[in-house]
């Protein structure tokens, strides 16, 4: 008899860790069957590669706006006075061996990691996969974008070229513009005055390399367990109901096939980093607080950020002879709030909308009311509403 794959390695386990029963449910855990479910599974592995990538630049990377004079192999910029962390940016990208292709895939890589967690966060919201009892995992996703693009935002900001000292002086605008608190608030994050001082960078380089990504790391291990605790759901199809799922067990033919995304997801991520050039911070420059422009755009995840702020009309509240809510408020602070409010908030709306209630009967006989579990998935077609308002809001 052919013993079941896996086996000899769960029983080696079990008999020194006495793990058998949670190894086996988890090697027997079904995954449904759909090329959707893949999106969040890309952001892990994109994420993987982050770390990976990060911890080969931080060996190289010097945090620190103190001045030194470029001698370098980029011949433009010789002899030239920048800060510490553009000079060893440069080194990174022009002399240290690989350096550039580590880089520049740790770019597209975090570009990757937000571009997947929103398809995800897409794909659940107009196949309804939020709903009770997803809810919590939904808020868990909506945060790990948050962070997300915090983190995407603190990462190309710290080189110190015109492109990061620009999106930083457009950032301290915003903090200064928050009502009441605005201006003790950029006091405290940048130590003073606008570009702010050495304490700054080293809290941006903290909040990058230590902060931010342990949180995340630990996001999406709770993201998972609440997956692996509530079940995946699935579409409608022959065999599918409320009580099951039906698709392929965790060994050996989905940890195949994941192995095999991990490596689609790193090979296409290491090929963009070394053919495809992004962010090339020697054309823009050492950042100087007198330039104000140069061909440097943001990158994509904050271009909706960089849009409110030059659509927004030239609203402010004065009063007592006081700005009491500058410009830059409405498009930098409130529009990112209402967006992320409107994005926890989606599963109560939906449920209010389509008065998703189900009755339950209790131990005396009595009818109560509560919100409807569901396992299966809707197609977006099934819920045109759900579908146009949804679109709406993302455009």
């Amino acid at each position: 008899m052919t013993p079941e794959p896996g086996r000899d390695t769960v029983r080696w386990i079990d008999e020194r860790a006495g793990a058998s029963p949670a190894l086996k449910a988890a090697l027997r855990y079904v995954f449904p069957e759909h090329w959707s479910f893949m999106l969040g599974e890309i952001a892990l592995y994109a994420f993987l590669v982050l770390v990976g990538t990060g911890t080969f630049l931080a060996f190289f990377f010097e945090s620190s706006t103190a001045e030194t004079t470029y001698h370098g192999s980029y011949a433009p910029l010789a002899g030239e006075r920048m800060s510490l962390a553009y000079a060893s940016t440069l080194r990174l990208s022009q002399d240290v061996p690989g350096g550039l292709l580590l880089r520049q895939t740790h770019h597209w890589a975090a570009l990757v990691f937000i571009a997947a967690i929103v398809a995800h966060l897409l794909r659940v919201f107009f196949t309804a996969a939020f709903r009770k009892p997803r809810d919590i995992t939904w808020a868990v996703g909506v945060t790990l974008l948050m962070l997300a693009v915090l983190e995407g935002f603190a990462g190309y900001s710290m080189p110190d070229d015109l492109l990061s000292g620009m999106g930083l002086a457009i950032a301290y605008g915003v903090a200064m513009s928050l009502p009441v608190v605005g201006g003790n608030a950029a006091f405290l994050i940048w130590g003073g005055e606008y570009p702010g001082t050495h304490d700054f960078t080293t809290r941006l380089l903290t909040l990058h390399v230590f902060i931010l990504p342990a949180a995340i790391g630990l996001l999406i291990a709770v993201h998972l367990a609440a997956v692996i605790r509530t079940h995946h759901t699935q579409f409608r199809g022959p065999g599918h109901t409320e009580r099951n799922v039906v698709g392929t067990p965790t060994w050996p033919a989905y940890a195949l096939r994941s192995l095999g995304l991990l490596s689609a997801t790193a090979a296409v991520l290491f090929l963009l980093g070394g053919l495809v050039q992004i962010n090339p911070i020697w054309q823009w420059g050492p950042y100087e607080p007198y330039l104000a422009t140069n061909g440097a755009q943001p990158d994509w995840f904050l271009g909706w950020l960089i849009g409110g702020l030059r659509l927004m009309p030239p609203l402010e509240i004065h009063f007592w002879g006081l700005t009491w809510v500058p410009n830059p408020f409405w498009g930098g602070a409130a529009f990112p709030l209402v967006v992320f409010g409107v994005l926890y908030a989606i599963p109560w709306l939906d449920r209010r909308l389509t008065r998703d209630w189900a009755r339950h009967e209790l131990l005396d006989r009595r009818l109560t009311r509560d919100w409807a579990r569901h396992e299966l998935l809707d197609r977006p077609r099934d819920n045109p509403q759900r579908t146009a308002l949804g679109m709406a809001f993302f455009a």
